[in-house]
């Protein structure tokens, strides 16, 4: 992978984190505690309780993408971007292009 496509994913992959981190930012208010005293039904507590589950998984998820895109702007740094973390391959740049934190080529992903 050439200098140029590097920078050309650096700058994906930070414009990533960036919504990744305004997007977890925006949600917090969906997963705080439901307050189990206030007078709204059985069912409206239910339903509130399983968005807020619902709310708390999402966050579980973007926290985890951020991970994995933070790690894959330190590859970059470290000269290991685009190559396979178990067969040492190339990762096809297409794979990159629809995944940019992908750590494993398509045949080591398959093969997983």
């Amino acid at each position: 992978m050439n200098q140029e496509q590097q920078e050309t994913f650096r700058r994906k992959l930070e414009e990533l984190v960036a919504e990744l981190k305004e997007d977890l930012e925006s949600n917090q208010d969906s997963t705080k505690t439901v307050d189990l005293d206030t007078s709204i039904g059985r069912l409206s507590r239910m339903d509130a309780m399983q968005s807020q589950q619902m709310a708390l998984e999402l966050k579980r998820r973007q926290q985890n993408q951020l991970q994995r895109v933070k790690s894959a702007l330190k590859r970059i740094d470290q000269g290991t971007y685009g190559k396979c973390g178990k067969c040492h391959k190339d990762i096809s740049p297409e794979r990159l292009e629809v995944q940019p934190d992908a750590v494993l080529c398509v045949r080591c992903a398959d093969a997983r």
